[in-house]
């Protein structure tokens, strides 16, 4: 069973800057690549940010130059830092992974957190 808990999200100020961790626990051989997504009220989720197993990033036009992602590969975590945040960055932030375990290679899903950008 592997389980993705995401962390960070809260309100703050245009402006303002916040991270997000999501970490992935269970029987996990091997992570490729991971990604952001968010789901702003009224609207489909949309990729914010992607990292590939080899460090290859591709970003949402709207957030590039603001956010950086990362990966800590020995602790199967993905980091999203976002700088210069703007009221329409607001939304349910999910982090998605490709995951080897027992059951394959599967993708999964955190539960999402909810980032409140204030104007």
């Amino acid at each position: 069973q592997v389980q993705l808990v995401e962390s960070g999200g809260g309100l703050v100020q245009a402006g303002g800057s916040l991270r997000l961790s999501c970490a992935a626990s269970g029987s996990i051989f091997s992570v490729s690549a991971m990604g952001w997504y968010r789901q702003a009220p009224g609207k489909q989720r949309e990729l914010v940010a992607y990292i590939s197993s080899g460090d290859n990033t591709v970003y949402a036009d709207s957030v590039k130059g603001r956010f950086t992602i990362s990966r800590d590969n020995a602790k199967n975590t993905v980091f999203l830092q976002m700088n210069s945040l703007k009221s329409e960055d607001t939304g349910v932030y999910s982090c998605n992974m490709r995951v080897r375990s027992v059951d394959g290679w599967k993708d999964y899903w955190g539960q999402g957190t909810q980032v409140t950008v204030s104007s």
